[in-house]
């Protein structure tokens, strides 16, 4: 199996107007990714909006991956508020055959235990015992209000071994990443920001998986692969800009502006996309860069 590294991009998810996934426009775009220098993908994440997705639309996003890309190269997001919604979808990715299920914690109820989260692991290791599926954690208490300590990774690990196999941290601490990084050998970690492309060509982390590798994953791949230091800086300045809008309505204006097509552009309520002036103004700062 194709081993889970380097650049990975948080691929988006693009719909109709009807705000069904348009499962064509995402595979396209997909194909895109991986042809323009992306070692792999994860769909159905924060960037892809999967939690403004019903379950079944979610599914329906990963058969039609299942379809035409190549699983060994794509992480699925699996997580859920409901237990019983993350163990469907987990056990769904097993059976189509993803190469990892990447797993944020329940995000209603805060200050949740230890305890709470193992058990939930619990159930989804059972419920995928017979078609086992590598499990990555998805570390991002700004939104989960969860976060997963060292400890706690700690314990998934003494319970369940090597069904955890990784961990991605969107909190922006590259200290907690590499405490966790420090936890086993075994564990690949995954920051969220390109700036760490280096790091991760030198063995620190397994590579990032990012939202913006979605615009500059070209200049990404030339940072991990070749080692350049300038492409790695227009990588990150393309994320600067990026960020200094709604990062999915901004990262969905400029796919829409490179790919020619004003569908891109439709996110999911309760997101909205940006203003005229905003993509005006985005598209006159990043687009140059591109060039």
């Amino acid at each position: 199996m194709h081993a889970l590294q380097g650049v990975i991009a948080a691929a988006a998810t693009p719909v109709t107007p009807d705000l069904e996934p348009d499962l064509s426009r995402f595979v396209a775009l997909c194909q895109r990714l991986l042809d323009g220098g992306c070692d792999g993908l994860n769909i159905c994440g924060t960037t892809g909006e999967a939690t403004s997705l019903t379950v079944g639309q979610r599914m329906s996003i990963m058969v039609a991956a299942a379809s035409d890309l190549p699983l060994d190269r794509l992480m699925v997001g699996t997580g859920a508020a409901a237990s019983g919604d993350a163990v469907a979808l987990t056990r769904r990715a097993a059976e189509l055959g993803f190469a990892a299920a990447l797993i944020i914690p329940p995000f209603y109820y805060k200050q949740v235990s230890e305890d709470g989260i193992v058990r939930l692991f619990a159930r989804i290791a059972a419920a995928t015992a017979q078609r086992e599926i590598p499990l990555y954690l998805y570390n991002f208490p700004a939104l989960s209000g969860v976060t997963y300590t060292p400890n706690l990774v700690s314990r998934l690990l003494a319970e369940f071994g090597d069904r955890i196999a990784g961990l991605k941290d969107s909190s922006g601490d590259l200290d907690y990443a590499r405490r966790i990084t420090a936890l086993s050998h075994r564990l690949r970690v995954f920051p969220s920001n390109e700036a760490v492309l280096l790091a991760a060509r030198g063995g620190e982390f397994a590579g990032c998986i990012s939202a913006t590798a979605n615009v500059n994953s070209e200049f990404c791949a030339r940072a991990f692969h070749a080692g350049d230091e300038d492409a790695l800086a227009t990588a990150t300045k393309i994320r600067t800009l990026l960020s200094t809008k709604p990062l999915i309505p901004s990262v969905k204006a400029m796919l829409a502006y490179r790919l020619d097509d004003s569908a891109y552009e439709a996110v999911l309520p309760p997101l909205m996309p940006l203003s005229e002036a905003e993509k005006r103004q985005l598209v006159g700062d990043v687009a140059p860069l591109l060039a």
